[in-house]
């Protein structure tokens, strides 16, 4: 294993990711199709690409980058299912291959070179055969929030030398919107960013991201009114599914929208998915706010392994809050903890993790035991709390290096 990173710096972060690209290349090819679109999402990905052009001949639960990139590998591939889900799941591939990539150098600048061979190598096991790395377009929003982390880091180690603050503040903004269009998550990356640089460099970059995110809603909604509308209100209309929220509204489902809608039919992006909630979202957000705040108010980021601990405790109260939760969000939790916690601890807590979800989904959820949700929710939001205390004292004892 030691051979990998004794090649010359120039590649010892390239060898690995290749070998992941080269490993999931075999599995896909020793598997029928069926095996490869398994349990994901592959039938909503292709039924969506088959109606037209996004936001404009149907509404969508997806912010616009993947709906578009979508649309046009369906296009490309001359509307063959078979094809369109090859190069879907070559794409995700790719994205975490890349991921893989920025992970080790996120490393590099937290650990000793043995704990960077033992973390890349437990990553690269419990990703490259799970499959919501490839039936699910998360691994594109993964690779986001690493790269969005990485230029974050390089940001904490340039403030002082006052080089390059325009170009690294713009870059920081572009992936944060590109990912937000992604999907929602790499907006979380702000908190740290608000951390790390001054308040001017930090307001610089928000505005970046958030009006790049502003202005490409804004145009489809310009062009497309009703369905970007639409598109914009489905998931809060969604209702709670597969967290404490849901067991308290007495939703036992998973995320699925509800089987009377029609993404030809604006209106129908509302209709509700199980029963209404008993503490509405805008409340909860108070409380875990409140609590995200006061954390945020103590703490100051000193280095790498700190930013990560932030995006880390800044993401399980995020998951703590949402109304819904979804098993294959587990591949945004698992560079974290492997990042942030000592190496015995993090393997422990990563395989826990990834043994739950796939429990939840598919194991369970998938044959009709839904009432497991009883048992397994309160275990992950245990497993979430713990991580987050975890997370909350590397803010306080981080590692010398970096």
């Amino acid at each position: 294993m030691s051979l990998i990173f004794k090649t010359t710096k120039k590649y010892e972060v390239i060898l690995l990711p290749g070998l992941f690209i080269v490993a999931r290349l075999i599995l896909f090819l020793s598997l029928p199709l069926e095996s490869i679109r398994g349990y994901g999402d592959y039938w909503n990905f292709y039924h969506q690409a088959s109606l037209g052009i996004p936001f404009f001949e149907y509404w969508t639960e997806f912010p616009p980058v993947f709906p578009f990139l979508s649309f046009i590998i369906f296009k490309l591939t001359g509307g063959s299912q078979h094809s369109y889900e090859y190069l879907l799941a070559f794409l995700f591939t790719l994205a975490q291959a890349g991921s893989l990539y920025l992970f080790l150098l996120l490393a590099k600048q937290i650990y000793p070179e043995e704990q960077i061979q033992r973390k890349a190598w437990v990553y690269f096991a419990l990703t490259v055969g799970l499959f919501y790395g490839w039936d699910y377009l998360d691994p594109l929003v993964v690779f986001s929030l690493l790269a969005a982390l990485y230029f974050l880091t390089k940001i904490l180690k340039s403030r002082t030398l006052r080089k390059g603050e325009n170009w690294f503040d713009l870059k920081l903004g572009l992936l944060l919107s590109i990912g937000t269009l992604v999907k929602w998550f790499p907006i979380l990356v702000l908190p740290a960013v608000w951390k790390v640089v001054p308040i001017r460099r930090a307001l610089k970059i928000t505005v970046i991201t958030l009006g790049n995110v502003a202005v490409v809603w804004g145009g489809l909604y310009l062009l497309s009114p009703e369905m970007t509308k639409a598109s914009l209100i489905s998931q809060g209309n969604k209702g709670s599914w597969e967290t404490v929220w849901a067991l308290i509204d007495g939703n036992l489902h998973t995320g699925n929208f509800n089987p009377q809608i029609n993404r030809l039919v604006p209106r129908t992006a509302s209709y509700p998915n199980g029963n209404p909630a008993h503490f509405p979202p805008w409340l909860t957000l108070l409380f875990f706010g409140a609590g995200g705040l006061g954390i945020f108010l103590q703490i100051k980021l000193e280095n790498t392994h700190q930013i990560i601990a932030l995006f880390g405790i800044t993401l399980v109260v995020f998951l703590l809050w949402s109304p819904g939760y979804s098993p294959q969000w587990v591949l945004y939790l698992l560079p974290m903890t492997l990042l942030a916690m000592p190496n015995r601890e993090s393997v422990l807590m990563s395989v826990v993790l990834v043994l739950i979800s796939l429990l939840e989904w598919p194991i369970l959820l998938s044959r009709g035991y839904f009432l497991s949700l009883r048992i397994l929710i309160p275990l992950r939001v245990f497993l979430l709390i713990l991580l987050g205390t975890r997370f909350g004292s590397v803010l306080k004892y981080p590692t010398p290096k970096s």
